[in-house]
């Protein structure tokens, strides 16, 4: 599936006029963004700008304090009923089953190897059988490439190599979304091109996908959108010909001087 596929179908993910502060500090401030089923929406924008803290409110990691989240018209953080109520935890694991997020660090468990970490969701949440969950775990660690490293531990694994079992792990729940939030800042430079080549695939198969990054050569080609937000606004959103090519903001202009 291609860019010029993708970008006409109703939105998948909802954001509308979202809000959250921490203490005096409000990190998103009336934030409103739609992702269409198949799409790729990349967030870029200085540190600080409330990127990260959108993604944990779309996964329910976060509890926001106004507006809405809604994941394929499910109400991520509080109920659908009459009276606004947070959801419980058994209702949020649910609904965290629907958004596979991969975080800037792996988060494997240390003792279970790269099958286990992939098993462990589709066991605990899916209630798979195990050799289901197996089965399941193995073809997505051989998409990534990593069905060799089946029964290694964390430790065993490169930085790489660890973070693409996360990808695994995600995919492997089949969430309506992937969240994916700065996945290869803490990688070395010359494995942060196989983590992306897996997300490129993933892209390119039609996987709907949120993605905060720096990395500017991977939104512009890939991305069928991208925002840029700062100070928990959204100051430009559009294609990346119109936000990383030829941005008409000064201040986009001015982030994106520092990647060229």
């Amino acid at each position: 599936m291609t860019q010029g596929d993708r970008g006409m179908s109703e939105p998948i993910v909802r954001i509308e006029k979202l809000e959250k502060s921490f203490g005096a500090v409000r990190v998103l401030n009336e934030v409103s963004l739609d992702v269409g089923k198949g799409d790729v929406v990349t967030i870029i924008g200085p540190s600080g700008g409330g990127k990260t803290t959108l993604l944990r409110c779309v996964n329910a990691l976060e509890t926001y304090d106004a507006g809405s989240v809604r994941i394929d018209g499910d109400e991520v953080g509080f109920s659908d009923g009459a009276r606004r109520r947070r959801r419980g935890d058994r209702e949020l694991a649910r609904i965290r089953a629907e958004t596979g997020m991969v975080f800037q660090l792996f988060y494997l468990f240390p003792h279970l190897t790269a099958a286990e970490n992939v098993m462990l969701g589709l066991r605990r949440v899916r209630r798979m059988g195990k050799a289901e969950a197996r089965e399941r775990a193995m073809r997505w660690l051989e998409r990534v490439g990593l069905r060799e490293k089946a029964e290694s531990l964390p430790a065993q694994l490169s930085g790489g190599q660890q973070q693409r079992v996360g990808i695994a792990r995600a995919v492997a729940m089949d969430p309506k979304v992937l969240l994916l939030d700065e996945i290869t800042s803490a990688l070395d430079p010359e494995l942060v091109g196989e983590v992306l080549a897996v997300v490129r695939g993933l892209a390119e198969d039609g996987m709907t996908m949120l993605v905060v990054t720096h990395e500017m050569t991977f939104a512009r080609e890939v991305s069928d959108r991208v925002v840029f937000m700062e100070g928990g606004r959204i100051l430009a959103e559009g294609p990346p010909a119109a936000v990383i090519v030829d941005p008409a903001n000064e201040r986009v202009r001015t982030f994106l001087a520092r990647f060229r």
